[in-house]
């Protein structure tokens, strides 16, 4: 299956829209139910072409009976039914129209809401990271994805920060490269030290992250993995981590099947157990998922390599995606697209998700549609 992804405001108020994204050659849309704040190109749109996406929105009405302590803000820059409105046009062109949906990544819950979020082994907040260590967090997932089954109706359910956020986040006028932080450590930053958090983890755990980035340890400072860094207290903390996103999953996934049993579920979803962000850490698999979509924006090499992990972790029955990249750095070139599909199509990858049919320019477009055309 070929997916290709899009905001409501890509469609709404552009009736050409629908059209045009048919002609891709893909079989569904995953059209943005919940999503983060951005700053967005509109190349079609008839009415704009640049949109400030100032705060995360749900794009459906917001029913006060449907939420608790945690309520999600409604847009001001597209229609509150902007999805509804998107999905009705878009099965008109004869399209699946799956609700791509965004959980833990979310600035405005956070910010209202300090003590839900990931902090740092320095007690450093994140604002846009929703910490699932907490019930509040997954109620909130919880009857976030109640809320669009029952209301969007999709065809459907696609799952995006199904676990924890990171330290790696593209913030307004990000200013944190000239520390020169390893890969390493942006894992010992992203691990959560909130309240709930820190109690899990083996008591030397804070200080020993500490210690680590701040080089006092008094072994060598140049550690190539996570575990070097916590060494003894690893399999620990791994674990715990890998908890986090597995109890927000299997709860969310069992609420999907309830209520709308026949929706095929999608995660964006990483093999790597210390993962965060978009794509949560699933080092075990689930077998309840459907389909397991990782992420191809790196080294088409490395991708695969992702992509064949994923593969091995997966059942007979689940299909494997990949989440190819149609954007700079990538080049607006068939031949370079067709080759990273089939790259990835060796690798295990039966679905592609293709990022991003209302950003990418119109040579970008007829370049994916081609490069789709050569893969078939």
């Amino acid at each position: 299956m070929n997916v290709a992804y899009v905001y409501p405001w890509d469609v709404v108020g552009d009736p050409s829209a629908p059209d045009r994204l048919a002609a891709l050659g893909v079989d569904a849309i995953a059209l943005a139910a919940s999503y983060h704040s951005t700053r967005a190109a509109t190349p079609y749109h008839p009415s704009h072409r640049v949109l400030d996406v100032p705060y995360p929105a749900l794009y459906l009405p917001v029913r006060p009976s449907a939420w608790s302590r945690l309520v999600p803000a409604a847009p001001t820059w597209t229609p509150a039914d902007a999805y509804l409105q998107a999905r009705d046009a878009l099965k008109t062109a004869g399209l699946q129209v799956h609700a791509w949906t965004v959980l833990t990544h979310n600035s405005h819950l956070g910010a209202a809401n300090p003590d839900l979020v990931v902090r740092n082994a320095f007690g450093d907040p994140y604002p846009y990271a929703l910490c699932p260590a907490h019930e509040d967090v997954l109620d909130y997932c919880d009857r976030l994805v109640r809320e669009i089954l029952t209301v969007a109706s999709p065809d459907g359910l696609i799952l995006e920060a199904c676990g924890p956020m990171g330290f790696g986040h593209q913030s307004v006028h990000e200013k944190t490269s000239g520390a020169d932080w390893t890969a390493v450590d942006s894992d010992l930053l992203s691990l959560c030290f909130c309240a709930t958090c820190a109690p899990r983890y083996p008591e030397p755990t804070r200080a020993r992250v500490r210690a680590a980035l701040d080089r006092t340890l008094p072994t060598t400072p140049g550690f190539t993995t996570i575990e070097e860094a916590l060494e003894s207290l690893a399999d620990e903390v791994r674990a715990t981590r890998v908890a986090l996103s597995a109890s927000l999953r299997r709860r969310l996934l069992t609420t999907a099947r309830d209520i709308a049993p026949d929706v095929p579920i999608t995660l964006h979803a990483n093999p790597d157990p210390w993962a965060t962000g978009a794509f949560a850490a699933l080092p075990d698999g689930d077998p309840a998922a459907d389909v397991l979509v990782a992420n191809c924006w790196s080294d088409p090499a490395q991708d695969a390599a992702r992509l064949t992990h994923l593969t091995t972790l997966s059942t007979p029955n689940q299909r494997v995606g990949a989440y190819v990249l149609a954007l700079p750095p990538r080049p607006a070139d068939p031949s370079v697209l067709a080759n990273h599909l089939s790259t990835y199509a060796k690798a295990g990858a039966t679905d592609f998700h293709l990022y991003h049919a209302g950003l990418a320019s119109p040579q970008r477009l007829t370049a994916l549609t081609e490069a789709l055309t050569h893969l078939t």
